[in-house]
């Protein structure tokens, strides 16, 4: 089954509300990275949660969600975009931490309990939104809700879920993001906050065979789900060996010729997809010819 994004409307419309199959992109994600079970899960649930983030934007309109905890994996860095495109990357891919007590592997414990969560929002102004709010779970879907609550003023709801394999690989990720609508009932939140108790894992849902609309007919169960359009999501980065090349200039002249000298050359690697792009001695020292304007 293709990954794709799901955007509905419940309640009358006074529930948004998204759905999204992610195995694949997380799965490439975890190759890409080598990433152990414990950061598989940190990674796939923060880049589930850029992908619906991002699925409130504009097309090209771009998105940054920043996790700076305290716990091993250090920070987790995600971009998304409105065309359903997603990247990330986490400082130390390779953590793999005990179950915790219930059994489940411990995001908690990997991302640590405190620290910030930044989003950046490009939507093509003069200057980017930036909101800021503290890590109050861990867990990372309680994080990305606490964040649209405070920093966004909407109240809603953000399920983030990831079963990895064994061999650390990914066999299901998914999530899903309700908002609440100015003008709704009490009872309509009432009536959500149940569901939402009693509802299973969005990766055992996958696992199962749920489709994103399953999933929504099942957290509004007995109510009208309008479905607005489906979308495809994808692990996508847009690197370039031109856009390295562009870096390494605003290094400068001294630091391109130390290159040359020392190293007869120099490898960038993209940390959010972990391609790597080799410069040879005459590629360097070209780069320094535009510095210097001798270049033809």
């Amino acid at each position: 089954m293709k990954d794709y994004l799901v955007k509905a409307l419940a309640y009358g419309g006074y529930v948004r509300a998204y759905a999204v199959n992610a195995t694949e992109t997380v799965a490439e994600a975890q190759r890409r990275h080598d990433t152990w079970n414990t950061a598989s899960a940190a990674l796939g649930r923060s880049l589930v949660g850029g992908l619906l983030l991002g699925a409130t934007l504009k097309g090209d309109d771009k998105m940054t969600v920043k996790i700076q905890g305290d716990g091993p994996t250090g920070a987790i860095i995600v971009d998304s975009n409105g065309n359903g495109d997603v990247k990330g990357y986490i400082q130390n891919p390779h953590i793999s931490l005990p179950l915790n007590e219930k059994g489940k592997i411990d995001v908690r414990g990997a991302v640590g309990t405190n620290g910030v969560f930044t989003v950046i929002k490009d939507l093509g102004l003069k200057e980017p939104f930036s909101g800021q709010t503290p890590i109050v779970s861990g867990e990372l879907g309680e994080d990305f809700t606490y964040y649209l609550a405070v920093s966004e003023q909407i109240p809603s709801a953000v399920g983030l879920s990831v079963l990895v394999n064994t061999d650390d690989t990914i066999k299901t990720a998914g999530g899903f993001m309700l908002q609440v609508m100015p003008g709704a009932s009490d009872e309509v939140i009432e009536a959500l906050e149940e569901r939402l108790k009693n509802l299973p894992n969005v990766s055992s849902l996958l696992e199962e065979g749920k489709t994103p609309e399953d999933i929504l007919e099942i957290i509004f169960e007995g109510e009208a789900v309008m479905i607005l359009e489906d979308s495809p999501v994808q692990f996508n980065c847009e690197c370039s060996k031109e856009k390295f090349a562009t870096a390494i200039i605003t290094l400068g002249t001294s630091e391109i010729q130390a290159m040359i000298d020392e190293d007869n050359g120099a490898e960038a690697v993209c940390s959010f997809c972990g391609e790597k792009y080799y410069f040879d001695e005459p590629e360097l020292e070209e780069l320094i010819q535009e510095i210097t304007g001798e270049k033809e």
